[in-house]
């Protein structure tokens, strides 16, 4: 098998289409199907993948357990859609949308636990061990959506608040698909946790850009409306930081848009990036961003593998990174 990622994203698509979830009400299945085929990068079950690969050579054997944390990945998503009441999940209609939100909520649940089904295969020692840091990665992602979801009516968030929320709603995720390329292959502790580093840095650091590209990105690019944090109010990195640099002035006026009830939405968003520009909040983002993506890199440094499977994962890792710029 040609060890690169093209053919590697073609085997998960393969395997995404022959899984098997129930069949009867279609109404309970359909959703779960529908949604799984809507693609996107698969960039989870890639990671489990590239991390295996360091290790051991017979990737297929990891495959249906990068799929179950594309199948996670997936649940909380058609969850999360409902929470924010989004009409569109990658330009096709969300499942609450096409279904209902009752289905929507069930279809999630009976895919999660499509998800345990998935790890049974594992031998009985392994399984204890993978279903562990599973769950703490699923708690951790409940939590961070959550604490996500509570920020919207907390008058002050911190930047170690924040840092902590994104941690857990998008960057564990990222953490635990690689450490389970790890385990799978049977590598050592040390490694396991390095791996784990590397991706939960790189997870923290991506959503920070994410941030960044909502407030100054290429729409064209972005594929979102550039502005719709700042129209939203919604407390991201650059707000805060925003919000903890700004003089009494700049501080009075940001407050003032944030309490705004009406206002054109094209004019809120220039008056609040004159204000950021002011406190050069782009160059703050950028640092931040930076600084996790070298910790991130750091940590994969320490891992013990194949030499050219870690520069697979290292290319990979660097063209998401310049992808999203």
């Amino acid at each position: 098998m040609k060890n690169n990622t093209t053919t590697w994203l073609s085997l998960i698509e393969s395997e995404i289409r022959r899984l098997k979830f129930g069949s009867r009400p279609a109404s309970l299945y359909e959703p779960i199907r529908y949604l799984m085929s809507l693609g996107g990068k698969r960039l989870r079950p890639m990671l489990v993948l590239l991390a295996y690969a360091l290790f051991k050579r017979d990737v297929k054997k990891a495959m249906p357990y990068a799929v179950a944390v594309e199948a996670f990945h997936n649940f909380t998503l058609m969850h999360d859609d409902i929470m924010d009441n989004a009409p569109l999940r990658r330009g096709k209609a969300t499942v609450h949308e096409k279904w209902n939100v009752n289905t929507a909520i069930l279809s999630g649940d009976v895919m999660l636990v499509h998800v345990y089904n998935l790890f049974l295969s594992l031998p009985p020692k392994k399984l204890n061990q993978v279903l562990t840091l599973f769950n703490q990665c699923a708690a951790g992602v409940c939590e961070g959506q959550q604490w996500d979801m509570e920020f919207e009516t907390m008058t002050t968030v911190t930047e170690k608040q924040y840092l902590g929320m994104i941690r857990q709603k998008t960057a564990v995720l990222l953490g635990f698909s690689l450490e389970l390329g790890g385990v799978l292959a049977e590598t050592t502790p040390a490694n396991c946790k390095a791996l784990s580093e590397f991706g939960t840095n790189i997870g923290i650091g991506f959503q920070l850009m994410d941030d960044l590209l909502d407030a100054y990105g290429d729409p064209e690019k972005f594929g979102k409306q550039v502005g719709g944090d700042i129209i939203a109010n919604k407390k991201t990195y650059l707000l805060l930081k925003a919000l903890e640099l700004a003089n009494e002035k700049q501080h009075a006026a940001l407050n003032q848009w944030l309490t705004a009830t009406a206002f054109d939405p094209a004019e809120k968003v220039k008056a609040v990036k004159t204000i950021w520009d002011q406190l050069q909040i782009r160059q703050e983002a950028e640092k931040k961003i930076n600084a996790y993506f070298r910790k991130g890199f750091q940590s994969l440094e320490k891992v013990k593998g194949n030499k050219t499977a870690k520069e697979m994962l290292r290319k990979f890792a660097e063209d998401l990174i310049a992808r999203q710029h």
